[in-house]
C-alpha cells in the first residue's frame, strides 16, 4: 500500500496517461525502432517532475503555440554544459495543458557512446543527431527537439552565457523538405544552473570528448524559464548558401528575442 501511494505520488495518473497516449508504434517489448522504451519513460518522468516543479521551478510560456498533432521541430538555444535544457523542454511538452506531446530529442553522438548513459537517453527518446533520423521521425509526425548550436553552445562557458553561437543549417533543410513548422524556444536559467568555468582540455582529449567542464559537481537550484514562440514556416527552394543562412538567421534572431523576453519575465 505504501509503495503504491509513493508510486502514484511520483507518477500521477495524468502524467502516466500522457505517456500511454503518445502515438508511438511499439514492439512487443515496448520499444520503438529508435530505442524509446515506455517503462523507462515512466521512471524518467517521475524523477523529472520533481526537478521541473520543485528544484528548478520551471515556468513555461507560449505552449499554446505547439501543435497538438503532426510533425514539428522544436528549435532552442543550448543552455548549460549538460542536456538539462532538452530534459526540461521535453517534460514541458509532455505536461502541456493545451496539447501534451511526448517529444524526441536529437543529441550529440558522443552522448550515445557513453556506457549506460547513452542507452538510458536512447530509451527516453533521444536519438543521435543525424539528418536521416530526424527526417524519418518527422515523417512519422513526431515532435523533435533540436539544438542547432550543438557542442558550440554547451561548451562555450559561463562567461559567454546567452551569447548564441553559430547555428548549424541542417534543421532548416529538413524543415523545408518535410514541410515542418518550427517552434523557436528561448531557454533561460540553465546557464546559471550548470555554470562552466573552464575546460579540462587534457582530460577531454584523453577520453575523446569535446570538453570536460570545470564546474560545480551538481546542478544549482536556479529558476528556469522556457519561452515558446509562434510557429515559423519556411518554403523552398533554397537557391544558394546565402539564402539558407538568411533563413537560419531569422530563427536565430527570434530565439534571441525570446531569450530577452524570458529574462525580463524571470527577473
Amino acid at each position: 500500500m505504501l509503495f503504491e501511494k509513493l508510486q502514484h505520488w511520483l507518477l500521477p495518473a495524468e502524467l502516466k496517461q500522457h505517456i500511454d497516449e503518445a502515438p508511438k508504434p511499439l514492439g512487443s517489448l515496448e520499444y520503438d525502432r529508435w530505442g524509446y522504451h515506455k517503462e523507462t519513460a515512466y521512471k524518467a518522468a517521475a524523477i523529472t517532475r520533481l526537478l521541473y516543479e520543485k528544484y528548478f521551478r520551471v515556468e513555461a510560456y507560449g505552449r499554446e503555440h505547439i501543435p497538438a498533432t503532426g510533425r514539428v521541430l522544436i528549435i532552442a538555444n543550448h543552455s548549460g554544459h549538460l542536456p538539462l535544457d532538452g530534459t526540461l523542454i521535453g517534460y514541458s511538452l509532455l505536461t502541456n495543458p493545451y496539447a501534451p506531446r511526448v517529444p524526441r530529442a536529437m543529441i550529440e553522438r558522443f552522448f550515445t557512446g557513453v556506457p549506460y548513459i547513452g542507452n538510458w537517453m536512447n530509451n527516453l527518446g533521444a536519438v543521435t543527431g543525424e539528418v536521416q533520423n530526424c527526417h524519418d521521425m518527422l515523417m512519422q509526425d513526431e515532435a523533435v527537439i533540436v539544438f542547432p548550436e550543438g557542442v558550440r553552445g554547451t561548451g562555450k562557458g559561463f562567461a559567454k552565457r546567452y551569447q548564441l553561437q553559430r547555428f548549424g543549417s541542417g534543421f532548416m533543410h529538413i524543415a523545408i523538405e518535410t514541410n515542418t513548422p518550427i517552434i523557436p524556444v528561448g531557454v533561460i536559467g540553465c546557464e546559471e544552473a550548470l555554470p562552466m568555468f573552464g575546460n579540462a582540455k587534457g582530460l577531454a582529449k584523453r577520453f575523446g570528448l569535446p570538453y570536460v567542464p570545470i564546474a560545480p559537481p551538481f546542478a544549482l537550484p536556479t529558476k528556469v524559464t522556457l519561452n515558446f514562440g509562434e510557429p515559423m514556416h519556411f518554403e523552398g527552394p533554397i537557391h544558394c548558401e546565402e539564402d539558407l543562412e538568411a533563413k537560419v538567421n531569422v530563427v536565430k534572431a527570434k530565439i534571441r528575442e525570446l531569450i530577452q523576453e524570458g529574462q525580463a519575465k524571470r527577473s
